[in-house]
């Protein structure tokens, strides 16, 4: 077992969503996402409007208090921030061929003051945060125009500031895309669902957008590098059958095939014979092929939990709170949202992706959603976060371990490294971060902030670079 530090130039940090943290629904020209229809995330029912009860609205806040906010990101020792832009505040519709300047100078603020503490940029181009008028006027991904609008999108971040932001990712846990159509692709869901030739060709067209980005950002911004992001989740056979083994490799193919095309530039084979059996006639052209041999730099992944499967229908029973499907692993305990904890499984996915695509790595999300009590501690409010410590240590020193395995490890941003509003069930009491937001599920509260436990914990592991960890 490792007990030496972390590579020097590792990047530690933590990240965020725009449509999670800003609130400014409505502000200085902003266009309406999806996520202002979503007031209870992925759970439940969207609405017609945007409505009071949707805590992303106001979230916390962070359009006007990404100052003191960043503060708090460096005096942690962050060396690197992930945070996305609000498609809609650069195109409030996003089918317009000029973008707002109002949008654009705010993202021009949050960089100078990432630039004042010296903390590198980590730019998620799309952050299920779709225009909502390109959802309900062109159904979102499923149509092709969308890759033409996402293209002006990006080419106007990446001329704006190419020159002030390394590292890109195209979208957020492009693979979810499937399994959330509406808040991963815009796509509205009628009843009975959507049509698996529709996803499926969705999935088709962020691909080719997304590649689009990276030749764009190889042109205008030639010293960027492009990420694409991906939700990992290891799986493990739920008997030792050799059938349970075929249903694991059946299920990673369905997430691993968007990390294939990202960086070998092709449809993998088993994904071509997916297709085949399912009857469905994907619409390719030369263009897009040419396209998506536009390969990305660097791989960055989600990671929550783990799964099972098993080929026996008499066994299977969903994990909860999980939207990818998979069985609840017996030997594992879980959160109160149901996500299984596998420390273990990081060095697993890690050495997987390391193996597959031979690409630099960054971990851009892990965290443990917590129900935090504020409490006075030596007459500081507080709040005392050992479960998220020995959590997050415990992943963390899997990370140490798979680099010495001799991973490529760019760096490590932790989830909701600040309270932010739940993307899977729209609440603020599902707490991630390093700092509390007095913010409650009702939409009461002071907006303060005040550092956990976790926070000088976190920055102590910062300042040792991983020497601090409890191996």
């Amino acid at each position: 077992m490792t007990t030496t530090s972390f590579p020097d130039g590792f990047l530690w940090g933590g990240a965020t969503a725009a449509n999670q943290i800003e609130g400014a629904y409505d502000a200085d020209g902003k266009g309406y996402s999806v996520q202002d229809v979503m007031p209870r995330g992925i759970s439940g029912p969207r609405s017609d409007q945007p409505t009071p009860d949707n805590l992303k609205l106001v979230g916390i806040d962070h359009y006007h208090r990404y100052a003191e906010d960043i503060a708090l990101f460096a005096e942690m020792g962050f060396g690197v921030y992930r945070f996305s832009i609000a498609w809609s505040r650069i195109f409030p519709k996003g089918d317009e061929t000029e973008p707002n300047e109002e949008g654009l100078a705010f993202y021009d603020r949050v960089l100078d003051e990432l630039e004042k503490h010296g903390i590198e940029p980590l730019v998620t181009i799309s952050h299920y945060e779709t225009p909502l008028h390109l959802a309900e006027a062109y159904g979102g991904w499923t149509n092709r125009e969308l890759i033409g609008f996402y293209e002006r999108y990006a080419r106007t971040l990446l001329e704006r500031f190419g020159s002030r932001v390394k590292y890109w990712l195209t979208f957020n846990e492009i693979n979810s895309l499937l399994h959330a159509p509406f808040m991963s692709g815009g796509i509205p869901i009628p009843e009975g669902g959507v049509p698996e030739q529709q996803l499926y060709q969705a999935m088709h067209h962020e691909l080719v957008a997304s590649a689009r980005a990276t030749r764009i950002a190889r042109e205008v911004a030639p010293e960027a590098k492009v990420g694409c992001m991906v939700l990992s989740m290891p799986i493990y056979p739920l008997t030792p059958s050799p059938d349970d083994a075929r249903a694991v490799m059946d299920a990673d193919h369905g997430n691993l095939v968007y990390g294939d095309v990202h960086t070998r530039g092709e449809y993998p084979g088993y994904f071509l014979r997916t297709l085949r059996e399912k009857g469905i006639a994907l619409d390719i052209t030369d263009q897009d092929r040419e396209d998506l041999t536009n390969t990305v730099d660097f791989v960055s992944f989600s990671y929550y939990m783990s799964i099972a499967e098993t080929a026996d229908p008499a066994k299977r029973a969903e994990g909860e709170g999980n939207i990818m499907g998979g069985i609840a692993n017996p030997t594992l305990e879980a959160s109160e949202w149901g996500w299984q904890i596998d420390p273990v499984g990081l060095r697993l996915v890690l050495n997987q992706f390391w193996d597959r695509w031979q690409k630099p790595l960054f971990i851009v999300e892990n965290g443990l959603g917590a129900r935090d009590q504020l409490v006075e501690v030596d007459g500081e409010k507080t709040v005392v976060d050992d479960y998220r410590i020995a959590y997050l240590n415990d992943h963390l020193v899997q990370v140490g371990e798979a680099l010495e395995d001799g991973v490529d490890v760019l760096g490590y941003t932790s989830w909701g490294c600040i309270d932010i509003v739940s993307a899977s069930t729209a609440q603020l009491s599902k707490r991630y971060g390093f700092i509390y937001v007095d913010r409650n599920d009702d939409g009461t509260g002071t907006l303060d902030r005040y550092r956990k436990k976790s926070f000088g914990w976190y920055a102590d592991v910062i300042r040792t670079n991983g020497a601090s960890l409890t191996r």
